[in-house]
């Protein structure tokens, strides 16, 4: 079991199997469960690192937040959502350690104003430094995103796409978004397709016309909106994701 995972996670197998295993553990499969976990603690570790934009061990309180929240989003995961797992738990995590930090920020406040220690000058100043960590985190936050944004921008580039295209290129109704966030789906899911698409920079229009029936016209209009939302659903712009999230489909 825990193999057949450790291949889903690095995609030698297709993302339904992972889904299909979630849908097990939410319905109380314990081994399942133990086994995803498992499977990801090294995400847990480097999302935490991440987060905290410092290194974080199995043994520091940041990693035990880090995979409770990877618990949490299993049980809480619904793939209708059209989000992938890692990036829902990413989020989960995210909200948790920044929950963490502040709290730990409100208790050490607590602690200094009844401490008549003479090491209260001490305490004021780790008190200073952990208000700090926490503004410099929703700081960093900020600068992720704006990274994220400039990186994106990049990629489209390569595809000789703009922000600005995609303003006009975006469905209009809601039926026409959903429509072509699925083909973008396929793009995504099928690794023939999406590595047709990444080496020569071309909408695989022939093969999406033998896959879904959507006319060649249909697929050609909505070409640069679906090219855009495979590079997202396919890149790790957790920050973009989270925020676009409900407004491309």
């Amino acid at each position: 079991m825990l193999l057949s995972i450790m291949q889903g996670l690095f995609k030698t197998k297709p993302k339904q199997n992972m889904q299909e295993l979630i849908k097990k553990a939410q319905a109380g499969d314990k081994e399942v469960l133990n086994d995803l976990l498992f499977a990801h603690t090294q995400f847990a570790k480097k999302t935490a690192s991440f987060i905290c934009k410092r290194p974080i061990e199995e043994q520091d309180e940041e990693f035990s937040i880090a995979l409770n929240g990877c618990h949490e989003a299993i049980n809480a995961y619904n793939p209708s959502e059209n989000t992938s797992f890692q990036t829902f738990a990413h989020l989960i995590i995210k909200r948790r350690i920044i929950d963490f930090i502040r709290k730990e920020t409100i208790r050490n406040k607590k602690e200094l104003l009844f401490d008549t220690d003479d090491n209260a000058s001490a305490d004021a100043h780790f008190l200073l430094k952990q208000h700090a960590v926490t503004t410099y985190s929703e700081e960093q936050f900020t600068l992720s995103r704006q990274d994220e944004l400039l990186k994106y921008s990049d990629l489209l580039s390569s595809f000789k796409l703009s922000f600005d295209e995609l303003t006009i290129a975006a469905p209009k109704h809601k039926d026409a978004r959903k429509t072509a966030f699925q083909i973008a789906q396929i793009i995504a899911d099928s690794e023939e397709l999406y590595t047709l698409l990444m080496k020569t920079k071309k909408f695989p229009l022939k093969e999406l016309e033998a896959l879904v029936e959507v006319s060649r016209k249909t697929l050609e209009r909505q070409r640069k909106y679906i090219i855009a939302v495979v590079l997202l659903l396919n890149s790790d712009f957790v920050y973009i994701k989270d925020y676009v999230k409900g407004e491309i489909i």
